[in-house]
């Protein structure tokens, strides 16, 4: 929390050390890096992606979240995935999530690294990168 990007235009220290983890250079959008850095960072190899789309295979799908799952919020005129955080936990139809490249506002490029709560019905898909045989992963 309280990462900022140094001139709003998808830089600074931190948030060039997210898109480096994952191969890109400063100015990239960073929401799928970020989230594939804190996986490294906890120990993980993978994900290792900065295409938001590429956090939803099939296979790691879950139809129930968890803490540390990754979640996805679809954008119709873009007709994918196009951006994406981690769940902190679940109350009820609402989702806390720790998001990178967002605002208080919620939006898709934004300048930092926040926690945001949003509502179950805005998500469109959740990935378990952490137990592959847990019971929720769709087949």
């Amino acid at each position: 929390m309280g990462v900022r990007e140094a001139t709003g235009k998808n830089d600074g220290t931190a948030v060039e050390a997210y898109l480096g983890y994952t191969g890109h250079k400063k100015g990239e959008p960073w929401c799928a890096s970020f989230v594939s850095w804190v996986y490294g960072k906890a120990g993980y190899v993978q994900p290792r992606t900065a295409w938001s789309p590429a956090l939803f295979p099939l296979a790691r799908q879950a139809i129930h979240p968890l803490p540390a799952d990754v979640f996805g919020i679809y954008f119709p005129k873009l007709k994918r995935i196009a951006h994406c955080g981690l769940v902190e936990k679940q109350q009820g139809n609402w989702i806390t999530t720790i998001e990178g490249n967002t605002n208080i506002a919620g939006n898709r490029e934004g300048d930092g690294v926040y926690r945001r709560l949003r509502h179950r019905r805005h998500i469109k898909s959740y990935a378990n990168w952490i137990e592959p045989e847990r019971k929720e992963v769709m087949p």
